[in-house]
């Protein structure tokens, strides 16, 4: 016989094991009362949450700390003395932040037993990290927070990796990617180097000085012309690196074009499949794990719930047939921590079965429910009595009176494109804004009605239930009371209205401000174009469920952004006095066209995180991302294009070559399911856009055997 007690531990079990099933998460964890209360609280929303906004606090200690990047321009020229935080303020928030990691590290490792802890070596190096950024954290205290070359810094990312399950499978793709990558990147350097020694014999250096423009430019040694034709590669500097030799011979063209066709069109698009083709099989692989750990936890919660005397009674004690009771899954369905509309989907399906139990199959099938879509039910209208006001709810419900709405605003939005055409030259005392202000008055009543009868027609519930109604309705409230302060502040419109400014903002100002609102307002009409609201609703599913692949970009661009802090902080400098200089002085510098200085690229550098960002996505979208690489070249040595090369093939090649094809995936999974869907199925199913489910169709479902094997070798569950 089981106590009370032990029936509530079974409950307490088969809730943990649901909720890891419904978070892709591991079972291999202690089960017994105390541990799962703990384990519940630590994947709570609460610690999670604060677990993560620890993650943000951490990494965005770099733009405080030396070199601070709190000042309103990165230009060294016009750049003041940044604000630098006194010694103890981030090391004081920094330990505080390590202290919830160790914490969080003893937790995790407490649960999981040491058996399990010696498999993970996530959660090894994790105490190592912690520990070399304690060591480090006391070395700048004890050099009172005068070092330059601070390790940690490099260390901080990996606290995001590690607290993701994505994250962390992302990256062992990736790894596993890299030989099949290597390949593809070594014919391109056997590309390169072949045609930088062609290059160099028919450029060479010849008797007349006039005739050497492509070799002084582009093929004066081995390091430029390799750089030359890997900018080329890119199409950075097309044309301009064949037109010194193409302006004295059309043959020499072919060359250049025989590189880039080959090389531009065939190896980097080769290299561009083969990336994504590698890493989509190793990323079905780690779907195909998170599956085994979704069925393995149902499974888990039926043995519990069976086993223990859950599925038994003196009608079918005898039958060897393994069912759970129905109120039994009822009251754990009750507890476990999910979406309600999912909860309330299996909770119906339970209360359906009329025989009292269910067996295995049928328990699965529940679960089921969990990768189908929202289907989302908006409230009844309000019933009037009124003759009038039924009709004007028949009328305002029609799908014709947001067709007129969108016109109407199209409307709007054109006629403030032809009053900025007619005012683009004049200056702010030659406008009239009196047109602008009148056609504005009217429209932002036109808004206002329609919400009002809308709400009439939808009810207050039903209106807000459509999330375009929501973003339309928010907007046009911000208008009118926009509008009201212009009266308010300005009082009514009449011609060649130009009062003097008053309160925070001019008349100008304000306008601007209600035009650029009734521009924003115009993207009302994405819910009601298909294709649009697919592309749309992919844009928010990618922020929302493949922010994984976005935060490996982002531990990249952190950890380049520190090594080039280290490397090259200070190595630019602005000409002496330049920012003091007058016009006519600035314009007898002699610079190179197209450098560094003559572009003006001075904010561009590494002197501060935020700029080194900035400077690392510009040469992540790789227009004229050879100037920086021929700037710090100049001002440091040639081994710094190893450091923009390394980025470059990092961040454009690889990562954003992949995050584009997981764009496509995304957007081809979505569209395929609504193919056959109206607009309004569209706007009315709320799809589930995860990983696991986009690859679903290509996944097999473990067997029976496997799931029992896998239960069996549990480190703390022993099943009878």
């Amino acid at each position: 016989m089981h106590t009370a007690g032990d029936e509530d531990l079974y409950l307490q079990q088969a809730v943990v094991f649901i909720e890891d099933a419904i978070q892709y998460r591991s079972i291999n964890h202690r089960v017994d009362a105390n541990s799962l209360r703990l384990y519940r609280w630590y994947y709570s929303r609460i610690w999670q949450l604060g677990l993560g906004l620890t993650i943000a606090v951490v990494l965005m200690l770099a733009f405080i700390e030396r070199p601070s990047s709190f000042s309103y321009t990165s230009d060294p020229r016009f750049r003041p003395p940044p604000w630098e935080p006194p010694c103890g303020l981030t090391e004081g928030i920094e330990i505080v932040c390590l202290v919830i990691f160790a914490i969080d590290f003893a937790t995790k490792s407490y649960l999981i037993g040491w058996e399990e802890f010696r498999k993970c070596k996530w959660l090894i190096v994790y105490i190592l990290a912690v520990s070399a950024s304690v060591i480090d954290w006391a070395l700048t205290l004890s050099m009172y927070c005068d070092q330059n070359l601070r390790v940690r810094r490099l260390i901080r990312p990996f606290f995001l990796l590690q607290n993701s399950s994505l994250m962390k499978k992302t990256l062992k793709c990736i790894k596993r990617t890299l030989p099949e990558i290597a390949s593809v990147i070594l014919l391109l350097a056997l590309h390169l180097c072949l045609f930088t020694m062609i290059g160099m014999l028919l450029f060479a250096k010849g008797e007349n000085p006039k005739q050497n423009g492509e070799w002084e430019a582009y093929f004066r040694d081995l390091p430029t012309s390799f750089s030359s034709l890997l900018v080329l590669l890119t199409t950075a500097n097309n044309p301009d690196v064949m037109i010194p030799a193409y302006s004295l011979n059309r043959g020499y063209s072919i060359f250049f074009i025989l590189f880039s066709g080959f090389g531009t069109y065939f190896l980097m698009n080769l290299l561009t499949a083969i990336v994504y083709n590698q890493f989509r099989g190793y990323l079905l692989m780690s779907v195909q794990a998170s599956i085994l750990r979704r069925r393995l936890g149902v499974r888990a919660a039926f043995e519990v719930m069976s086993c223990q005397g859950w599925g038994q009674d003196a009608t079918h004690s005898e039958e060897n047939v393994e069912r759970v009771r129905v109120d039994a899954s009822l009251q754990v369905m009750a507890r476990v921590q999910m979406k309600s509309y999912y909860r309330q989907a299996i909770i119906k399906r339970v209360q359906q079965l009329s025989d009292g139990f269910i067996q295995w199959e049928a328990f699965r099938r529940l679960f089921d429910e969990l990768d189908k879509d929202r289907i989302k039910e908006h409230p009844p209208k309000p019933e009037y009595n009124s003759s009038l006001l039924q009709g004007l709810q028949l009328l305002f419900c029609h799908y014709y009176v947001t067709v007129v709405g969108n016109a109407v605003a199209l409307a709007n939005v054109m006629c403030i494109c032809t009053i900025l055409v007619l005012d683009s030259e004049k200056s702010i005392a030659e406008r009239d804004d009196y047109y602008m202000e009148v056609i504005n008055c009217f429209f932002i009543l036109y808004y206002l009605m329609e919400m009002s009868l809308k709400i009439l027609a939808f009810g207050w519930r039903g209106y807000l239930s459509y999330r375009n109604n929501i973003f339309d309705g928010l907007l046009t409230v911000c208008l009118l009371v926009l509008q009201i302060t212009i009266f308010a502040t300005y009082r009514l419109p009449f011609p060649k209205w130009n009062p003097a400014s008053r309160g925070l903002m001019s008349l100008w100002e304000m306008v601007r401000l209600v035009n650029m609102l009734i521009v924003v307002r115009f993207l009302r009409i994405i819910p009601d174009i298909k294709l649009m609201a697919l592309i749309a609703s992919t844009l928010v599913d990618l922020v929302k469920n493949l922010r994984a692949f976005a935060g490996i970009l982002v531990v990249v661009f952190y950890v380049f952004a520190v090594l080039g802090i280290w490397l090259f902080q200070g190595a630019i400098t602005a000409p002496g006095q330049m920012s003091v200089m007058s016009n006519s002085s600035m314009k007898n510098i002699t610079v190179e066209c197209g450098s560094y200085e003559q572009l003006g690229y001075w904010p561009n550098n590494f002197d501060d995180f935020a700029s080194s960002l900035v400077l690392l996505y510009n040469v992540m979208v790789v227009n004229n991302w050879q100037v920086f690489m021929d700037a710090y070249t100049r001002y440091t040595t040639q081994w710094s294009k190893v450091y923009f090369v390394s980025w470059w093939l990092t961040s454009s090649v690889m990562w954003v070559n992949l995050f584009v094809a997981l764009i496509l995936e995304n957007f081809i999974y979505k569209w395929d399911r609504s193919v056959m869907c109206s607009v309004a199925d569209v706007e009315r199913t709320g799809y589930e856009t995860t990983v696991q489910l986009m690859f679903r169709e290509q996944i097999q479902e473990p067997t029976e055997e496997e799931l029992v094997t896998q239960l069996h070798q549990h480190p703390h569950l022993h099943l009878s």
